[in-house]
Parts: structure tokens; sequence; C-alpha cells
């Protein structure tokens, strides 16, 4: 129940009854305070004393999201009642009535178009004053409806869910919705038409095992609870303890299920980047404006060994720009992205949504982290496999709406960890390598710094691979190799030299296409230059590749990889008496 809404408020009385309602202070049911209703109003419909976010009514939710609160409602098919005959305590005819009656609507679903950033937009409500938002014959309809027209119209489609799940009182009918509405999402993905879901409080059963979490890219709205099966069913039925933040929108987003948590108030503004990126709204280039963090000036021990070890060294200089680094000076309206959708968020993997030098694009790659905490956080830029499947999720976004994929990696190597083995990390690099190899798009893969062993090639199969003058790329870190082969770890610089593991050396192997220079010194001492000439050297291959047809590209792509490593002079054996 809402703040101060009584049951059974016919539609007569219900003007009269929202002009007093403004008057008066209500009290919170969530923390027993009371507000002054128009604070409450002004607040979104969130509690300004305990911050609790209470449902709002589709007007509500479409006023907030539409540019101008300006929309227009779209007519919505209808069915007979009550398809059972159906009666519990009160028959589910007279329950339909006065859930019309309490509302003013005709059933869970309302739809409606307008502009979000000027794009024209559907947004199609699950309206949780509606029985609680169940869904039945005519929720289903009205959202294989909404989703036709919003293919017809070739306007992007949002769902914002709130429901308690399927409506008991039509059983298997009800049931049967959750394939129609997966259809439609199926349509929606096939037409190339994004689909947002904004998941509120509260989103439950049949709902979230259908449609609501099908998205192209899933919001939980901050403070919502997201689930299958309820906390109280749970813990009935397995006696099992649930952790305190189970099924909130935080505990969604570190399980990988939703790519963000938004407060209610930012949710506009999130919506229109996100869309402006997948719409390919034109976008003027970043002029990039950085600087450098000071150093403590000391020389880094081992340089100066041999200039292979030297790379290393410099590949792995604590000062160099990492992948958040690049985001924070190329990127515009930068949009992350979490999850896998199976297990978790892998922040040692990170991606999303921007304008890279002006193109939108899908920008993914590893974080190494800076300080302490970030390295922890981010381990050192060692992906788990959620990490990987991660990536491959966002390689399909991008397929799926003609963004180009520019990788950034930089990487010792797929974490080694007993977690990650029970989770496939084998079979999460290897299927990333696939993706990449796979997806009608354009890819550009930059190695920023180490290329290290399969970690790194996971996000490294694109179209064009190109490398920055001081990375490296090796199939495992000289001191391991010294330590197998030499049994000594203090032969790594020779181990560096033999393993031919420079820019230069893949540009004559032939594993790479392009160097992009670095300032004397290297990247870590003018982040400013190389950026510059990463965003150049990168903008100018997506531009390049976006003049080869989409569908041309997986087998260019593999021609490319086939080919490589075929021609490789050997350098001659020296005799030895």
């Amino acid at each position: 129940m809402l703040f101060g809404k009584k049951s059974g408020i016919k539609n007569k009385n219900r003007e009269r009854y929202d002009r007093v309602r403004k008057l008066m202070w209500i009290k919170c049911e969530s923390c027993d305070k009371l507000v002054y209703y128009k604070d409450y109003k002004d607040n979104h419909y969130i509690c300004p004393r305990c911050g609790r976010a209470f449902i709002m009514n589709p007007k509500q939710r479409f006023d907030l999201l539409f540019d101008d609160r300006t929309w227009e409602k779209i007519a919505l098919p209808t069915m007979p009642d009550d398809p059972l005959n159906f009666v519990d305590r009160v028959p589910y005819a007279e329950r339909l009535a006065d859930a019309r009656n309490d509302t003013g609507y005709n059933d869970a679903v309302t739809t409606a178009d307008g502009t979000i950033g000027g794009i024209p937009t559907t947004i199609c409500i699950l309206n949780g004053e509606f029985m609680m938002g169940s869904m039945g014959r005519v929720a289903g309809e009205a959202i294989v409806a909404s989703a036709e027209h919003a293919i017809k119209t070739m306007r992007p489609m949002i769902m914002v869910a709130c429901s308690g799940g399927a409506r008991m009182q039509e059983n298997i009918l009800s049931l049967m919705q959750m394939a129609r509405t997966t259809v439609a999402v199926n349509k929606l993905h096939a037409a190339g038409i994004p689909y947002i879901v904004v998941l509120t409080d509260p989103t439950y059963g049949g709902v979230t095992a259908s449609f609501a979490m099908l998205g192209d890219i899933n919001i939980a709205e901050a403070g919502a609870r997201i689930g299958f099966a309820g906390r109280r069913v749970i813990e009935q039925n397995i006696r099992e303890k649930l952790p305190a933040n189970f099924q909130t929108a935080d505990y969604l987003y570190e399980h990988g299920m939703v790519d963000m948590v938004v407060p209610r108030g930012e949710l506009k503004s999130r919506l229109e980047k996100i869309l402006a990126v997948l719409m390919h709204r034109p976008h003027a280039p970043h002029e990039i404006n950085i600087a450098t963090p000071t150093t403590d000036g000391k020389k880094v021990r081992g340089m100066g060994e041999n200039p292979a070890y030297d790379k290393v060294l410099l590949a792995r200089n604590e000062n160099r720009p990492h992948f958040l680094d690049y985001i924070n000076g190329i990127v515009d309206d930068w949009t992350y992205l979490a999850g896998d959708r199976l297990f978790g968020e892998d922040a040692a993997m990170c991606g999303g949504l921007g304008y890279w030098n002006g193109f939108p694009a899908v920008i993914l790659g590893q974080e190494k982290g800076r300080t302490i905490e970030t390295r922890q956080l981010h381990r050192f830029g060692m992906p788990n496999p959620e990490g990987y499947r991660k990536a491959q999720r966002l390689m399909r976004l991008a397929e799926r709406f003609k963004l180009p994929v520019v990788s950034l990696f930089d990487t010792a190597g797929a974490f080694a960890g007993g977690a990650a083995e029970e989770r496939g990390q084998s079979q999460a690099v290897a299927s990333s390598i696939q993706t990449g190899l796979s997806i009608k798009t354009p890819y550009i893969a930059v190695n920023v710094g180490e290329g290290g062993s399969g970690g790194a090639i996971a996000i490294g199969t694109g179209d064009r691979v190109l490398m920055l003058e001081n990375a490296i790329y090796s199939v495992i870190a000289p001191e391991s190799c010294a330590s197998i082969l030499w049994k000594d770890n203090k032969f790594k610089a020779t181990a560096a030299a033999a393993m031919k593991l420079t820019a230069a050396d893949m540009m004559e192997m032939g594993v790479i296409d392009k160097i992009i220079a670095e300032p004397d010194g290297g990247a870590h001492t003018d982040w400013q230059k190389t950026m510059e000439n990463l965003a150049t050297a990168v903008g100018e291959q997506i531009k390049l590749l976006q003049k080869t047809p989409v569908e041309k590209l997986p087998e260019l792509r593999a021609e490319k990889f086939l080919k490589m490593t075929r021609k490789i002079d050997t350098a001659p054996t020296k005799k030895t008496k």
C-alpha cells in the first residue's frame, strides 16, 4: 500500500481525494515518519526521511521519463475477463472491477510513446498498483502488442516492471504469457530494436523469469527487491538462512544479473545516454584534455639489461594509463555495463557503451587498478570466467546494434585459481575467442600494455590488431619462462629477448597490423599524447572497417588469423663445434 492510500477510493471521489491528500502530512509505512505529501511527490515518490522508493503509477512514470512530460498512450488490445470463472474468497471478476475502480486503469499494462533525449521511444509500464502488477492474458497480450508497435515504428522499447508474478486466477493461461512475452522480446532482438528493462520494487516470479530479465540492458532501480521466489517462501520451504541484502538491487548487481543500479531521479539521464549510443545519434569527436600523474622519478629496477626486457618493464610501469584512464580521457557519454547474467560481476573485465572519438561503440578491456584497494578490486587485471562471459555478452550486444567493438587488452593472463577452474575458465576464454572471431561488426583490438597468454587473446581477435609501441605480447611472462627453461629467474631478460615479445617483433611476424607511437620515455610520461595517438589510430580503423559489409567481416577475420604464423622466416641456427 502507498502512503495514505486507502483501498476502495472510487473514480468519482478520486479527484477530490487527491486534492485533499496533496495538503496532508502522510505517514511513511516504511519508517513510520510523517512526511509532507508535496515533499514526497517532489522527491519522485521516495520518502525523504528513509529513502524508500514506492510504487509509481504509469502516469507518474511517463512524466518522469519522457521529455517535457509529454506523451501519448497507445491503444492496447482487450480480452474477455475471467476465462476460468475463478472464485476464491472473492470472485475474480469482482477483484478486477475493484482494481479498475481503485486505479483508473483497465489492466496491469499501460504503454505510451514520447521522446527521451529527443529519441522517439515506447515505454511499457507493468503497473504494481493493479493487482500487484500480476501478469494475466490481458497484460501478456498488451506486452506483445507494445513490442510489435515498437518494431513497426522503429522505436526503442523500455519496459518498466513492477510485479508479484503470474496471475493465479488465470492459472495456466497466465503461465503461457511467460512464453508469449519472450517471443515478443525475441522479435525485438531480431529486428535490432533496443529493449531496455527497468526493474523496480518489487519484481518477482514469472515476470522476472521471462521478459523482465531479457533486456539488452537491465537496469535495477535503487532500493528494488527482485527475484524469482520471494525471501519468505525460500526461508519457509527449505529453512535456508538468507543474507540481509538478499534479492536487493545491489545483490543482483554483485551476482551479474543487472548492468547497473540507478536512483530513480537519475533514470532519465542514464537512459538518454544509453539510447543515444544504441541509436547512433551523431556526436562530435571528443577533445582530449588529461593530465599526466606525477611520479617519484625513481629509476625502475632492472632497466638497461637489454632492450626487450626494458619493454617489459615499460609495459608494466605503475604510472602507465589503464583501461579506465583511457575511458576517462577519450570516451564521451560512457555507460558502464556490468555482469555476465550467469554468476557475477567481474571488475577485472570492464566494458560499456560510449563515443570513441565521435563513433558510438562498445568498449571493453581489462583494468589493473592503481591503488592497493583498486588493484584488489580489479584483481590486477586478471579476469575470472564471468569477466570473459561479460565480454562475450558485450560483443553480441555490439553486433545486434551494429556498433564497433574496441578492445583494450592489458593483462598478465586469465586469473588462475580454484574457483575460476570450477566455473570454467578455459571454456570462458575459448568462447571469447570464438565470439570475437564470429561477430558481424567491426572489431578493433589494441594491446595497450601486457598481452599475457590466453587471457589477452580472448579479447584480441579483432579485424585489426594494434599495439602500443612499448607493449608486450607473449604466451607466458619472461620471468616464468626463465624459471621453467633456464631453471633460474635471473635469466628473465635473456628469456625476454629470446621470446621476441615486443611490438616490433609482433609487426615483423605479422601478428599485429600497426604500432601506435608512444611519447619519448613511454606512455606513462605523457598521457595526453598517448591518448591522442590511440584515439586517432582506432578511429581511423573504425572508419575503414565500416566500408566493409558486416556480413563479410567474420570471413575476412578468419582468413587473417588462418594466414598468421604460416610464413615466418626462421633465423639461421648457429653451428656449434
